[in-house]
Formats: C-alpha cells, sequence, structure tokens
C-alpha cells in the first residue's frame, strides 16, 4: 500500500484537522477492548489510537489527523513509512528475517557496523548490537565492569537509562520506575545533575564555575574510592528527566575529571542521538569524545535496534562472555543503514534549522504566558517547564498535564517529560510551515488553560 497516494489529501496540509473529537466511535470501541486485557503497568497519557501513518501525520480510525511532536517518543526521526526505509526492509523480508548476527555473518550486519563506526565520536570503535536501549545500557555496564575490574557505577540524578535492573538501577527519574523493585545492582552512586534552571546545590550559573563536577571529585574521595568506580553514566541532555541541557562547560570539565582518575565515561544517545539534537549525536556538542557511546531509539526508525560501540581497547571480553539472539537482525540493520543515510543527507541540517525556529518560537509564547519558567533543549529536541509562580518557579503538573491533553485534542501530539515538561520532539523531516502551524496550535491550547 502506497500511504503517500492513499492519503495524499490527509497528509500535504501543514496543520492539524480534527473531524471527530478525540477519541472519536471507532477509536473509543478499542481502546474499551484493550483496556480491558491490557496491563496496569501501561502508562497511557491520552487516548490516541493509531490507524495509520506517514511523515509526520498520525490518522486514527475515525479519519482524525493528528501532527506527530512526539515522533513515537523520540524513535521515527526519520518520519513515519519513510519510503526509502520501507523499501529497504520490504526487499529484505523478501530475503530473509533472520540470524543470528553475533554467531554468524552477513553483509547486512557489517554495513550497518561499518557506517554506525564512521559516525561515532568514539576512538577506534568497535560496535555492538542490541535490541532496545535498556539492552544497550546493560551491555555497556557489563563491558565497564569486565575492562576495569572495578564494581561501582555514578550516574546523575534526574538520569533514565532504561527499565531493566541493572539499566534501572542507573535510572533516577521518577520513584515509580524503581518502586519495591529492590534490591537493584548495589554500589551506583547518583550525584548532581547540571540543571541550572533548579540547581541543585542552589548556586547559579556561570558564578558556580560548573561546581555539579567538583562534587564528583568530592565523592570519590568521601564515598566512591575512584579506583573501584567503573564508569560515570550520563545522558548529554536529559531526556525523561525533563530535557536538561547541560552548560558549555560541563561534559569536558567531566570528561577531564574522569580522565584523571581513570573512570570510564558512557554517554547515553538513546533519545539524544541520531541526528535529533542538530548533530549525529548531541555529546558532539560539547567535543567531548567518550569511552563508550550508545544509542537505540531513532536509529532503528521504529525497528527495535540499539548498539553500544567503545574503543577498541575496551574490548577486553572473550567471545561467549556477551551476546544476543536479535541484535544485529537483517532487518534491523538495514533499517539502521538507511536511517543513518538519510540523517546525514539532509535531515540532521534541517533538525537545526528546524530546530532554531521552534525554540524561537516557545520563547516567543513564554513571553506571553508567564507559566511558562523555561524553555530549554537542542536541534528538534525541545521542552517548556509549566510552573505556577515564574519567580518562585513552582512546579504545575496539573496545568502542563491539561495542555498535553488539549493538544492532542486539537490534533497535535505531545508528551510528558520531568516532573512539569512537556516535551516537543517531531520528526526531523518537519517543515518550516508545520513548525508554524503546530505553534499556533500550541498558542490556541496555552491561552485555553
Amino acid at each position: 500500500m502506497d500511504l503517500r497516494h492513499k492519503f495524499a489529501d490527509s497528509f500535504n496540509l501543514n496543520e492539524p484537522s480534527i473531524l471527530v473529537p478525540p477519541p472519536g466511535p471507532k477509536a473509543q470501541q478499542l481502546v474499551s477492548r484493550e483496556d480491558k486485557i491490557a496491563s496496569p503497568a501501561h502508562g497511557r497519557g491520552y487516548p490516541l489510537v493509531v490507524d495509520h501513518a506517514f511523515g509526520i501525520w498520525i490518522m486514527d480510525p475515525d479519519g482524525n489527523r493528528f501532527m506527530d511532536f512526539t515522533s513515537g517518543i523520540g524513535v521515527t526521526n526519520a518520519g513515519h513509512c519513510h519510503p526509502d526505509i520501507v523499501e529497504a526492509l520490504t526487499a529484505q523480508v523478501n530475503k530473509f528475517f533472520h540470524y543470528c548476527g553475533p554467531d554468524f555473518y552477513y553483509e547486512q550486519q557489517t554495513i550497518a557496523s561499518e557506517m554506525v563506526v564512521s559516525v561515532a565520536p568514539v576512538d577506534n570503535a568497535v560496535p555492538f548490537f542490541t535490541n532496545s536501549g535498556a539492552e544497550a545500557t546493560e551491555a555497556a555496564m557489563k563491558l565497564a565492569r569486565y575492562y576495569t575490574k572495578r564494581p561501582r557505577f555514578m550516574a546523575l540524578r534526574g538520569a533514565f537509562h532504561g527499565r531493566t535492573l541493572g539499566a534501572l538501577s542507573l535510572t533516577s527519574s521518577k520513584s515509580v520506575q524503581r518502586a519495591r523493585y529492590a534490591p537493584l545492582i548495589p554500589e551506583v552512586t547518583h550525584v548532581a545533575n547540571p540543571y541550572c534552571y533548579r540547581c541543585p546545590i542552589n548556586l547559579t550559573y556561570p558564578a558556580c564555575k560548573v561546581a555539579c563536577v567538583d562534587l564528583v571529585e568530592d565523592n570519590f574521595k568521601t564515598i566512591n574510592p575512584a579506583e573501584e568506580v567503573a564508569a560515570f553514566f550520563a545522558e548529554p541532555i536529559q531526556g525523561e528527566g525533563g530535557y536538561i541541557v547541560p552548560p558549555p562547560e560541563y561534559f569536558p570539565k567531566l570528561a577531564a575529571l574522569l580522565k584523571k582518575y581513570d573512570v570510564l565515561l558512557a554517554i547515553d544517545e538513546v533519545q539524544a542521538g541520531n541526528g535529533r539534537s542538530g548533530k549525529m549525536f548531541a555529546i558532539e556538542h560539547w567535543g567531548v569524545r567518550p569511552d563508550i557511546l550508545y544509542t537505540a531509539k531513532g536509529l532503528g526508525s521504529g525497528f527495535p535496534i540499539g548498539v553500544m560501540v567503545s574503543r577498541r581497547e575496551l574490548n577486553t571480553w572473550p567471545a561467549g562472555s556477551h551476546s544476543n539472539t536479535y541484535g544485529g537482525n537483517p532487518m534491523g540493520t538495514v533499517v539502521v543503514a538507511k536511517t543513518l543515510e538519510l540523517i546525514q543527507n539532509g535531515l540532521m541540517q534541517n533538525a537545526a534549522a528546524r530546530g532554531e525556529e521552534l525554540f524561537a518560537g516557545l520563547k516567543g509564547l513564554q513571553k506571553k504566558y508567564d507559566f511558562i519558567g523555561d524553555v530549554r533543549g537542542m536541534g528538534l529536541m525541545r521542552a517548556i517547564e509549566i510552573v505556577k509562580n515564574f519567580d518562585t518557579k513552582e512546579r504545575d503538573p496539573q496545568r502542563r498535564d491539561r495542555i498535553v491533553q488539549k493538544c492532542f485534542e486539537n490534533g497535535l501530539l505531545v508528551y510528558f517529560c520531568g516532573p512539569n515538561s512537556v516535551r516537543f520532539i517531531p520528526p526531523l523531516i518537519i517543515t518550516k510551515a508545520q513548525i508554524a502551524g503546530a505553534l499556533a496550535v500550541l498558542d490556541k491550547v496555552l491561552k485555553a488553560v
């Protein structure tokens, strides 16, 4: 089915269009069926039912059209059903679905590996494919321990690295994610994150001289002996924690400190990577080359796949010390290769340009609505933080929730992040006119709430 032809009239417009107040009768019927059998662990923010999608557009079964500013939660960087990716995947489906990449050879995995190595800001990089971001986190933790022979890890407050037990041990964005799963991996310490809008140590940038990094060294001297710390894990832009962007000095200063103590730096690019920030990987904005970097989400354009890349000298583990069945599978790796090609050939540059337009528009709305406390992000990874009082910065999660719901009701899909922020992460194919259309809808919603 060629969606470009079948739904041309629906998908060519720049602004959302609601024909039936969502969820309509067909959507509601499916919601009712699903709710009878669904796990209560599912966290659905609003009752969106997806029938088909193309580009930045989602259509529900009642004919409502939505502008997707979630990218399937940071996944469809190349847009939904990109024709080049559909073609590559279809061609592979007609060859073979699966063979175990860690145990055997096929060209699809080799091509994707070569492309990942060529773009990763890691010296003499070695790739290891996984099925997801959480699995990539686990691989990074295991490699760090194996190479260093050290038991401890450090991570940032507000971090999200996944929900498997190892990754969850590094995660600290919401207590509900960790509740009743103890004991987690022992010897993981969380330190202050560089959240300048709400400095966790009550200082002010730049007068603070990025003191949150100094606290890491203090931690080495008081709680975690540096010679026992395998790696420091960090997202270059904290995702679930609220789209928090560190100041320019943070990562260079942190990397220098870790190098001083021979502690590995592991960078989580699961959400921020793959062109979303305006560079292939967000850590490149700070000119830092980590020891380990891993990514997923946008890497596979909706196909579940991730990858960890690490410096070759770290790869002292022998055959069989880590593996999986589906990582690097042929369908996933052809999607990876095509996705990276598209990102390099224009989508990354578009993310940078459209991201500045989105940022400027959000800053303009901040001047108009005093409950927007902060506007932040990079490229097409942006957020607004909703507050009750602009001066005291008191959080207002209830108003934030209403904004997200009302955007849905007006045909704009956005989502939550942090305790009281709204994230905007459209596909990297988005146009200037579509940015303007989304901002117009958001303005209408902000006025209503």
